[in-house]
């Protein structure tokens, strides 16, 4: 009876920790609920854990394979998880550099796609500061061909 009430117990302390966890990301991200995926600022595992006054190693199990559906989708909770690039507006997450990355690829002449450095100078007119190996980086995360092959298959 003690292992079961102590096993009770346990499981109702990981829900709290589990909602604390959720309320202190949506108080951090809560632009990115209200307005879409271009607010979601840069954050680590360690404001969450200075917020919750826990120790970073027990937020990263918290959000590890765990998921929060919203109005904009299904997102792992790493997914609010991201480092700062520097721009004209500050720092600006890098899960946002790579939406505008996967914009500007949708969005060009398939017959002439552009190459990392024409998308590194792109990002650059719009404040954004990043190198071309940054943005090869961060295309070939997103399983986006380079240009040659983009050309090739009409991505």
């Amino acid at each position: 009876f003690k292992n079961a009430v102590e096993l009770l117990r346990s499981i109702e302390q990981r829900n709290k920790t589990i909602y604390r966890v959720t309320e202190s990301l949506v108080k951090f991200q809560r632009e990115f609920f209200d307005k879409g995926v271009s607010y979601l600022k840069p954050l680590n595992l360690k404001d969450i854990a200075t917020d919750l006054r826990l120790h970073e190693s027990t937020v990263s199990r918290v959000t590890s394979n765990k998921y929060l559906a919203c109005e904009h989708g299904l997102f792992n909770f790493r997914f609010f998880f991201s480092n700062a690039l520097s721009s004209n507006y500050g720092g600006i997450s890098t899960t946002l550099v790579k939406d505008l990355i996967q914009k500007i690829i949708d969005e060009e002449n398939h017959a002439n796609p552009l190459s990392d450095k024409e998308i590194s100078d792109i990002l650059k007119k719009q404040g954004i500061d990043i190198a071309r190996r940054t943005v090869a980086k961060y295309r070939e995360e997103l399983k986006i061909p380079p240009k040659p092959l983009r050309k090739l298959k009409n991505y």
